[in-house]
This record gives structure tokens, sequence and C-alpha cells, in this order.
């Protein structure tokens, strides 16, 4: 068994679609529209096939995200060397995304750096 995807809403659904390809490597298809409900969303895929499928909707609550909260805590990229998380959390900081920790070797031997990203959700990167 494994996770198919994970989908998350969003308010501006281009974005985010932006943010996972040139970050991320992600690959976004052609989209989604229901022109009834107003729902769009994407499926941004990624090399290892996981997928993401970021959506949005009219009326969708949009709640305060704090830093301690449950439910979806951060969604983790392994980005294959210490050097690249280094790279990257460099460059989302240069283009004005908040480093929230990082980069570090966790307690639990994970070399990782958590950076705000879109619409207050967190990214991590990891090796």
């Amino acid at each position: 068994m494994r996770i198919e995807h994970i989908a998350l809403f969003v308010n501006d659904l281009e974005a985010a679609k932006d943010f996972f390809v040139k970050y991320l490597c992600g690959k976004a298809n052609d989209g989604y529209h229901n022109p009834e409900t107003g729902f769009r969303s994407y499926f941004i895929s990624f090399d290892d096939g996981s997928r993401l499928e970021i959506m949005s909707k009219p009326g969708v609550a949009d709640e305060n995200k704090s830093i301690e909260r449950t439910g979806l805590d951060h969604i983790a990229f392994s980005v294959g060397s210490k050097e690249r998380v280094d790279e990257l959390t460099q460059l989302l900081q240069a283009d004005g995304y908040a480093v929230i920790r990082g980069p570090r070797t966790t307690g639990d031997g994970y070399y990782e750096s958590c950076v705000v990203a879109i619409e207050e959700n967190r990214i991590e990167l990891t090796v």
C-alpha cells in the first residue's frame, strides 16, 4: 500500500502550481475545472511517482494557520543531498519565503530545513 496523493486547497492555484514546478521540479497536468461549482485543480507529479493535488474553489474557508496546529503539518520533499537542501533553502529565502528551521541535522538524524511557503503551508526539504 502507498499514499497515492495528498491534496491541498489554496486560494491562488496558479501561484501554487508555479511554486511546485519551479522549486521542486514538479510536472503539472493541464488542470481540471468544474464550471458548475467553480472547482479547479492541478495534479503535480514528481519523478518518484508521488503526486500532489492542489485545488481551489470559491467559498472554501481560509482559517488562520498557526505554526503549531493539528492536521497537516508539512509536506516533505527529498531533494537528494545536503548541498541541494542548502541551495534550495537559500534560493527560497532569497525569493522571500520564511525559513523557520535549518538547514540542520535533527535529533533523529534527518538533514532538513523548513520553509513557510504556499499560503502559510510548510514545506520541508530533506536529503
